[in-house]
């Protein structure tokens, strides 16, 4: 419990103090008008309030991941609430909020456009199909996912192809309509769910009869089953499995939306900042309760293995047991929703990446369907192909897209004279992961590598690319008037 109760304030004091310093370091200007104004348009670009905005914010950039990527990260013992809380503070959030912000500076571009704007037209060209090929990954299995645990729960003739045409049909209209129709108006409502579920769970922590038992005493080692121990070390696999709860590329795929819609810069820091303390907050509250759920880390281990055990069943049978028949419908909203509110989120942003670096102008819905009937349609095939390997490549692909967001913001903050080095640690940080996890991983999900010379690999091109960036700056410098670099 202490550690649970120590990694809390360091969270919400992390928002508070290091947010505060991100904030300061980026500067921003209250005075300058938002896109939401200078380029509204009734579609994407539209002042909203700020509360929705906020929690539109975190339900795109949660889903499931702080709920499920802590209940698997969570077997990496302790460890694992320090990389939450650390990963959120001085990581995660840091990504989210100076990405949303140089979108707002950007006129509310696109991550491949900006990425490419600070690290050149072919990282702008790979990052473009490199996150086109991750949304439509994501929209697909996004709708796989609920519509069988929506099937498992209805009448046979309500099978997994009608729910699929169902959950298919809303990512339709939420990707063409305005902002404010069905994301408006539904977000808010189930991102407040995923919020209240986590504080019921919070309360029945501190005041109900249950003990997490985190295990600090006995180190910070991982609490795998001997057998898995070798295959499942903390660097680089923690870092991989907990991401949405502490810094994932995705987010940054999702922030433009919002900076369309944001009144104000001041605003910036609670939305986008706080959305990601947010999800550090749930990820931390999941993962104390999954421990204290079954009782020990031996026990969750077992619990898992078990056949028809998953992290959807813990959740399910977690909430019903701590919360009763309202926690139960709390369950259904969190792992069916969530998962929803990802797929739609991640083909409109899909459309918005397209239109960006086609020249499209997206006020005509002529227009916007134009740019996403292809979107629609590879999103439709690539739900009849068996992508089980795929997806094994997306928790990578998640983490590297955040390795080329902090290296571009990284060259944003050194061109503007700022203290670059809020985003270089965690940009060499973050590529050590990457690389190390590509190499360690077993075939087919990465190269099957030993750990030492995976480890070290990973270390070398992070430094590696430590010097190229400084290599860079000084030639920017001597050059400087010679290059045009403001948008």
């Amino acid at each position: 419990m202490t550690l649970f109760l120590i990694s809390l304030a360091l969270l919400i004091g992390g928002y508070f103090v290091y947010g505060l310093i991100v904030e300061r370091i980026f500067g921003i200007e209250p005075s300058r008008p938002t896109p939401a104004y200078a380029l509204r348009d009734g579609v994407d670009f539209m002042p909203m309030p700020t509360w929705k905005v906020f929690l539109i914010q975190f339900l795109n950039i949660a889903g499931l991941g702080p709920i499920f990527g802590a209940i698997m990260g969570i077997m990496f013992g302790p460890a694992a609430f320090l990389w939450i809380v650390f990963g959120t503070i001085f990581a995660g959030a840091v990504h989210d909020f100076t990405s949303a912000m140089i979108s707002i500076r950007a006129g509310g571009t696109s991550l491949p456009e900006i990425v490419g704007h600070e690290l050149g037209s072919t990282v702008k060209n790979v990052m473009r199909v490199f996150s086109m090929v991750l949304l439509i990954l994501v929209g697909a299995v996004f709708v796989l996912t609920p519509s069988e645990l929506i099937a498992s729960m209805t009448p046979d003739y309500m099978d997994k192809m009608f729910w699929i045409a169902i959950i298919f049909i809303y990512y339709v209209l939420a990707t063409l309509l305005p902002i404010d129709k069905l994301i408006g108006n539904f977000y808010p409502i189930f991102g407040f769910a995923l919020l209240f579920m986590a504080c019921g769970l919070l309360a029945v922590l501190l005041f109900g009869d249950v003990t997490i038992p985190d295990g600090i005493s006995e180190g910070l080692s991982t609490r795998y089953p001997d057998e898995l121990k070798d295959s499942h070390p903390i660097f680089p696999m923690m870092f991989v499995t907990i991401a949405c709860g502490a810094i994932s590329g995705f987010h940054a795929t999702q922030s433009p939306m919002m900076a369309r819609c944001l009144k104000n810069e001041k605003l910036a820091r609670p939305v986008f900042y706080g959305a990601m303390v947010a999800e550090g907050f749930v990820a931390l509250i999941w993962a104390a309760a999954t421990i204290a759920f079954t009782e020990g880390y031996e026990n969750l281990s077992s619990y898992m293995a078990e056949p028809g055990h998953s992290a959807g069943t813990l959740v399910k049978e977690l909430s019903i047991d701590w919360l009763g028949t309202a926690g139960g419908i709390l369950a259904i909203i969190g792992v069916v929703a969530a998962p929803i509110s990802t797929g739609d989120t991640a083909l409109r942003s899909a459309r918005l990446i397209a239109a960006d670096f086609l020249k499209f102008d997206q006020k005509k819905f002529v227009k916007r369907l134009m740019i996403s009937l292809p979107i629609f349609a590879l999103t439709f095939v690539v739900m009849f192909i068996d992508f089980s390997v795929l997806w094994r490549y997306f928790a990578w692909s998640n983490q590297t897209l955040a390795v080329f967001t902090l290296w571009a913001v990284t060259v944003y903050l050194a061109r503007k004279q700022k203290a670059f080095i809020i985003t270089l640690l965690p940009a060499m940080f973050m590529t050590a992961v990457s690389v190390s996890y590509l190499l360690f991983a077993p075939r087919p999900e990465g190269f099957g590598l030993g750990w030492p010379i995976a480890v070290g690999s990973g270390g070398s091109v992070a430094v590696a690319l430590m010097f190229v960036f400084f290599y860079y700056m000084r030639r920017i410098k001597q050059n400087g008037s010679k290059i045009k670099f403001d948008y």
